[in-house]
């Protein structure tokens, strides 16, 4: 298992988890840090309650934060927020995989299980499962010894005409879009291009799908906005900041 201090252990109530867990997520898919009061809108939550809890992670040295500047996680927050992913993310796939559970269903059931089971559980539980590597949203499942990869993405929204690459990753912050991607078979792996973007603000024209079976999409900003496109290839014009590395 990976490194774990006493002291993040014993911290370990509910609400000490979910905050390490928020901050390592707001930063997985992207390098900007979160704020005090983007911790409390996420964790609907007020203001002062955020103010409070980030003076005990950081009493407890999980976290690190100067007035009116982002939170981060220390290393043993990170250790203790990766146990948490980890946990959070194979029960979702056991969910969906063993019990029928829908991609839409699953997150508030792992938020209520993932404090509950033991060590113990979640390492059969991964053996049991073949020690998948991400779940099914396509985030990326920590190892036992708390390494984790994540794959180099960039969302819809940002890349240009002609660009190709599959889907591996659909945000999860709302289970109605995540349901009418269900209904349009939609998934994970799925092959897209973008077409073109309408302009004056307009949807995202993609064609979803192989060759033989293609559709096309006007995506909207929250669709463009949730959608990872991993790729590996330039296209001529590509304008992603690190296309020369592709």
């Amino acid at each position: 298992m990976a490194r774990r201090s006493a002291t993040a252990l014993s911290a370990g109530s509910s609400s000490v988890q979910d905050y390490v867990k928020v901050i390592y997520s707001f930063t997985e898919w992207q390098e900007r840090p979160i704020t005090a009061s983007q911790l409390a809108s996420r964790l609907s939550v007020a203001n002062s309650s955020v103010s409070e809890m980030v003076r005990k992670l950081m009493d407890l040295g999980l976290a690190r934060h100067e007035p009116y500047s982002s939170v981060e996680l220390t290393e043993d927050g990170l250790h203790l927020a990766l146990a948490m992913v980890r946990r959070h993310r194979l029960l979702e796939t056991f969910l969906v995989r063993e019990l029928g559970y829908r991609w839409d269903e699953v997150h508030d059931e792992a938020e209520l299980l993932e404090h509950t089971v033991s060590d113990t559980f979640i390492e059969r539980l991964d053996r049991k499962l073949g020690y998948p590597s991400r779940d099914p949203h396509g985030d990326p499942i920590p190892t036992a010894d708390g390494r984790i990869t994540v794959p180099s993405a960039h969302p819809l929204q940002e890349l240009d005409d002609g660009h190709r690459g599959r889907i591996t990753r659909i945000s999860d912050a709302n289970p109605e879009l995540l349901r009418f991607l269900a209904a349009e078979a939609i998934d994970l792996d799925a092959p897209v291009q973008v077409l073109e973007r309408k302009p004056f603000g307009g949807p995202l024209v993609v064609r979803v799908g192989d060759s033989g079976s293609t559709r096309t999409f006007d995506f909207g900003e929250e669709l463009t906005a949730a959608l990872w496109i991993e790729t590996h290839e330039v296209h001529a014009g590509c304008r992603l900041p690190d296309a020369s590395g592709l």
